[in-house]
């Protein structure tokens, strides 16, 4: 049985604190694993929540603020130690080069797994497997800082009344799946669209257009939402969002789950982030984040 699962390792922004560990964000999507934004950390809060270097196949980095990417070394470190087995790529955007390097080579060590590095430069797709497609789009913060979509092919909902009605059962389920009609019966007589599942990964930025476009139609949205709204004129100097903003932007994209994270040490309280997206508008199931929560990607409509 396939797992879509969304595993946070850390939620504090710029600091860690007592309680919330730097950035860190496992997408559990089928038989991968993205890793996204491995702040300080990360090696550590993954052993904690029982994810493995051999559970990574992606690292997607936003930007090139330290508790977004100090992790960086240390996982790919360790994923050289386990000597994992498949592929692993990372995307992080181009001019910021130079910092991944650095950080790739920090310090000594045996270096047994090529990571493939597939730098961001643009909107659009990075790649496409037989599950997804992974894209990233531009997002507006000091430093360049793209933000990651993942968009599951449509598929096809067969529907027994149909079927039944027409005759079709057994092998020629199958056939008129692969072949499209059987009979003078086409596929379009007995099924349905089936929409493919999008999960949305929003990091430090002001409101953007592309906050907007990350988040169309997402089934589950992580967004920063690192200032409370009397405090917007902070989130506006520094790139950065507040909770109503963040609820506002899942109001008006239809999202279905909205995970709330990335909480300046400012703020003790976290029901408040909740309170304050859900007075923006948004009515869809909501989360605060904590270190070590697992969220599960929405069942399909």
């Amino acid at each position: 049985m396939s797992v879509r699962e969304l595993v946070v390792l850390g939620t504090a922004s710029q600091v860690p604190t007592r309680h919330r560990n730097h950035n860190g964000y496992l997408l559990r999507w089928d038989g991968e694993g993205i890793l996204f934004d491995p702040g300080e950390g990360t090696q550590r809060q993954m052993l904690r929540a029982g994810v493995a270097a051999h559970d990574l196949n992606r690292i997607c980095v936003t930007h090139f603020h330290g508790d977004h990417s100090l992790g960086v070394a240390g996982v790919i470190q360790r994923i050289n130690l386990d000597q994992v087995p498949h592929p692993v790529t990372a995307h992080f955007p181009r001019s910021g080069q130079r910092f991944f390097d650095r950080l790739r080579y920090s310090t000594a060590y045996r270096e047994t797994v090529g990571v493939t590095e597939a730098p961001v430069d643009a909107d659009g797709p990075l790649a496409t497997t037989a599950s997804y497609t992974l894209e990233a789009v531009k997002l507006s913060h000091p430093v360049e800082s793209y933000g990651y979509r993942l968009v599951e092919p449509d598929g096809r909902r067969m529907l027994p009344d149909r079927l039944a009605a027409h005759g079709i059962k057994g092998p020629d389920v199958g056939r008129i799946q692969r072949e499209g009609s059987i009979g003078g019966v086409f596929l379009d007589d007995v099924s349905e669209r089936r929409r493919g599942q999008r999960f949305a990964f929003v990091m430090d930025t002001r409101l953007c257009d592309g906050v907007h476009a990350l988040a169309e139609g997402a089934d589950l949205l992580v967004i920063e939402s690192t200032f409370l709204d009397d405090d917007e004129p902070l989130a506006v100097d520094h790139g950065h969002l507040t909770a109503g903003q963040a609820g506002r932007a899942a109001r008006d994209a239809g999202v279905r789950h909205l995970v709330l994270t990335h909480f300046s040490q400012r703020y003790s309280e976290p029901e408040e982030f909740e309170r304050q997206a859900r007075a923006a508008g948004f009515e869809g199931e909501l989360t605060v984040a904590h270190d070590l929560l697992r969220v599960p990607v929405p069942k399909r409509r």
